[in-house]
């Protein structure tokens, strides 16, 4: 069948290499993608490091991916075709059978199968996946915006929707990186009243370019919940940093009955004491990315509003220093690699 390349790592922590493997033909349920172009996720250095359980090395992170279907495995609905834009992100299956999923939260699933856990990721020219993890790539959408639309995108783009938050409502997002930067033009376009959350007056002007109504830089000696009530106090704050003293710093900015949405990751614990909820009756919540619906609800949404992440592209053989790049916090904002 032929030979495909991949950017592994061998053992935890250790540098990325280029590895020729044998395309081997889908199994049943499955597709194989030709990948054309994967985003690196600040998670991957989770999987890099093997800091995740039952991690299997060599390794090939990427929870990105977009491309073509190039081969069919037995057993494909034939909603599916050879030649299909799709793109894989996060959610890469489930299995069916947990409780969660037998209740149709298929995100939750017990046995999720991210790519690059489950199976081989798309740092690399093909990926077979589950069909049940396939999102269909609109027209108009090129695979180097789609493929982090599969994570970063449909993390802060269903974080928003499924939120406490209604058109009109004031809204909040702390951070203006990889996830910050879509989240901001997912809330103007959703018809929320905007404000931008960053440190350092200087991204003023860069947040009002993305829509934002609102910027409060989180260094100001006024402190950012002081700054939200200010404005009349936040329905929902969307907490993208991977900072949990900022994301902590938000809390007295909610309105009553109002929500923190945490994205971000942080091995931190929070800083909110049990007073600053009960009384005003406010609300914490944990946010998975979404299911292959929800990405693809996500790139429909996207390409309707001319919403597309910035970020840089790069060829597959530099996926180490692309890696590296990411890590510095050098990237703006989203690393890509492309086949």
């Amino acid at each position: 069948m032929g030979s495909y390349r991949v950017q592994q790592v061998a053992a935890a922590g250790q540098p990325f290499a280029a590895v020729e493997r044998e395309l081997v033909p889908p199994g049943r349920g499955q597709v194989r993608i030709a990948v054309e172009a994967c985003g690196i996720c600040h998670s991957d250095a989770y999987f890099v490091g093997g800091v995740l359980p039952g991690l299997r090395f060599p390794l090939v992170p990427g929870h990105e991916i977009a491309g073509r279907i190039a081969e069919l495995g037995d057993g494909v609905p034939d909603v599916w075709q050879v030649g299909d834009r799709v793109a894989v992100g996060w959610f890469g299956g489930s299995c069916g059978v947990c409780p969660q999923c037998r209740q149709g939260d298929f995100i939750v699933c017990r046995n999720l199968k991210v790519p690059g856990w489950a199976y081989d990721g798309g740092y690399a020219e093909s990926v077979t996946a589950p069909v049940d993890a396939l999102a269909r790539i609109p027209d108009g959408l090129a695979a180097a915006d789609a493929a982090p639309l599969g994570c970063a995108g449909v993390t802060t783009f269903n974080g928003l929707r499924r939120s406490a938050a209604r058109p009109g409502d004031r809204v909040a997002v702390l951070g203006l990186g990889g996830l910050g930067h879509l989240a901001v033009r997912y809330a103007v376009a959703m018809g929320f009243e905007t404000v931008a959350i960053a440190r350092g007056a200087e991204k003023a002007d860069f947040a009002k370019q993305l829509g934002a109504h609102h910027y409060v830089d989180s260094t100001a000696s006024t402190g950012v919940a002081q700054a939200l009530q200010a404005l009349g106090g936040a329905r929902v704050v969307l907490a993208t940093a991977a900072n949990s003293a900022a994301i902590s710093a938000t809390v007295d900015g909610l309105v009553p009955r109002g929500e923190l949405v945490l994205v971000g990751v942080d091995a931190e614990p929070l800083q909110i004491t049990p007073g600053q909820l009960i009384g005003s009756a406010k609300v914490v919540s944990g946010h998975p990315s979404g299911t292959a619906q929800d990405v693809e609800d996500t790139m429909a949404f996207s390409a309707l509003h001319g919403i597309r992440p910035i970020s840089e592209t790069v060829p597959l053989a530099q996926a180490g220093e692309a890696f590296q790049k990411m890590l510095a916090g050098a990237a703006r904002f989203r690393m890509v690699l492309t086949m």
